[in-house]
């Protein structure tokens, strides 16, 4: 049990759609109720994702506001229920997007090492209301954040805080499906969208081994920070001329981090070499994506599917590979106290490529 027993839950609160637009107010709620299988982070770091700006403007779905967004958290481990036994108070450690699944053995998915796809409980870090009077989650934003345990991960001592953050969320979201479709050596891959997700899943790509990475966006403009982040190849969508035949079946994968209905998905497929996979995990507001003709599917046997965050055992592997391989995402501190204009700026795509948010009053309450 924690030295600290109990502690002042304050964070940046969106009441309305209209918080997306730099208009979150600073002030106290209640998190869950407490159980043993909890585990209390006072704050140092949380990332800022594009899911934040979505659940913030309730684009996905109505959120229950208010709400603290941010699922990217790292800080002190002050208070673990007496069932976690991975966590010590004191312990460096993180929260991604999710804060609990059933667990039981008997879950298709939490039975096995599926927990991200639990169709018997998913609460998300933030915009969730727990079953039987818990409460909601309420997410990093803030100088606090509650957790179920099997959802909060010992950072490796390798990784800054600032760098493992994002990881959390925006590193995972790459990770799991590269993992999952086999990337490594032989293998050649396409990041579409040079952003946040983007830039990791080229730094992931490499660091698995990919004989070569493509970064495939819309503009020229980040060809340079592209190619530095490690891909051999960019495609600028926009302005590469006749792009879809001159590239035609050089992937093998392609993972698409774009959140637009509006993305040229047939000239995407048409870069997978035959039995190619296409991996959507981007989701733009509505869900829509472009139709798909059926003969692009049938004429190389690709394969198209999508993908979430990922499961506690790919968490863990990949902040150990992070560490290892000395994995460095780009990424921008912001005082938590400026995370308005930070969202702002996020939505602008003025991020190089991950903004972090820094509590200034970490180790001070």
């Amino acid at each position: 049990m924690a030295a600290q027993a109990s502690s002042k839950f304050q964070g940046w609160l969106g009441k309305s759609p209209d918080s997306a637009n730099g208009k979150m107010e600073w002030g106290e709620y209640e998190p869950k109720k407490w159980t043993e299988d909890d585990v209390d982070i006072e704050i140092s770091h949380c990332g800022i994702c594009g899911s934040d700006l979505h659940t913030l403007r309730s684009g996905w779905r109505p959120t229950p506001y208010p709400c603290v967004v941010g699922h990217e958290i790292v800080g002190k481990a002050v208070r673990v229920g007496s069932n976690v036994k991975h966590v010590r108070v004191g312990d460096r450690v993180g929260v991604g997007a999710q804060a609990r699944t059933c667990h039981q053995s008997s879950c298709p998915e939490c039975g096995n090492g599926n927990e991200t796809y639990c169709s018997n409980e998913r609460i998300h870090t933030y915009g969730s209301v727990y079953p039987n009077g818990e409460g909601k989650s309420y997410g990093g934003y803030a100088d606090y954040n509650r957790t179920n345990g099997n959802w909060v991960f010992k950072i490796p001592d390798g990784l800054e805080s600032a760098i493992a953050a994002p990881m959390l969320c925006g590193g995972i979201t790459v990770y799991s499906p590269l993992r999952q479709n086999g990337c490594g050596p032989g293998k050649t891959v396409g990041i579409v969208g040079v952003g946040g997700l983007g830039h990791f899943g080229i730094l992931f790509a490499k660091a698995l081994g990919a004989d070569k990475v493509v970064g495939i966006s819309r503009k020229a403009d980040k060809r340079d920070d592209a190619l530095n982040l490690g891909a051999d190849e960019y495609i600028a969508t926009d302005e590469d001329k006749d792009w879809p035949a001159r590239h035609a079946r050089t992937l093998d994968i392609i993972i698409s981090t774009v959140s637009s209905e509006k993305i040229p998905l047939s000239g995407y497929l048409s870069l997978l070499k035959t039995r190619g996979t296409y991996i959507q995990v981007g989701i733009p507001d509505g869900g829509n994506l472009p139709a798909i003709n059926a003969f692009i599917l049938v004429s190389k046997g690709i394969k198209v599917s999508g993908s979430a965050t990922g499961a506690p055992w790919e968490i863990r592997e990949m902040l150990q590979l992070a560490a290892d391989k000395k994995i460095k995402p780009w990424v921008q501190e912001r005082p938590l106290k400026d995370a308005n204009q930070a969202i702002v700026d996020m939505e602008n795509g003025k991020a190089r490529y991950r903004y972090v948010l820094a509590n200034e009053n970490f180790g001070k309450h």
